[in-house]
């Protein structure tokens, strides 16, 4: 594997930590964004959430829920990931907060390195493949769908 960043053109590929899972996203998310903005280029608060699906698990003696024999299925469980910094510190805050913020009594926190792409702002505003000059805004194409339904 690729252990450290490259270059094209357009894109800088940086090593970055991954981090997935939450049941309590907005909650998670305000405390991590409280520590780290999350930002790519000109956004901020970047991450991804997957649709929704079932998580399965049984509770075993020591758990806060107590023994059971039965497995549990909870459904409405989704996994968000988003890129923090290669900086051990940072990731440190970043867990811990998402520990204090989380429901679970062992939250499914996953870190490890990936190489992503980040725009180097170029000018391609003339570019026919960008959203903006295809079918424009989603937000307006979703409101325009959703007021013909």
């Amino acid at each position: 594997m690729i252990d450290s960043g490259f270059e094209t053109t357009s894109l800088r590929m940086t090593l970055l930590l991954l981090q997935a899972p939450a049941a309590d996203v907005d909650r998670i998310m305000d405390a991590v964004v409280a520590i780290a903005p999350l930002a790519m280029g000109k956004y901020d608060r970047n991450a991804y959430q997957s649709a929704h699906g079932i998580e399965r698990y049984r509770p075993l003696e020591g758990a806060a829920a107590g023994a059971e024999t039965e497995l549990r299925r909870r459904p409405g469980t989704v996994e968000v990931s988003f890129e923090l910094p290669d900086d051990q510190t940072l990731a440190a805050r970043v867990v811990e907060a998402i520990f204090q913020a989380h429901s679970y009594q062992e939250p499914v926190i996953r870190i490890q390195p990936i190489l992503a792409s980040r725009s180097k702002g170029l000018d391609d505003r003339a570019n026919p493949n960008r959203w903006w000059n295809t079918t424009g805004d989603w937000k307006k194409v979703a409101v325009s769908e959703a007021e013909t339904a």
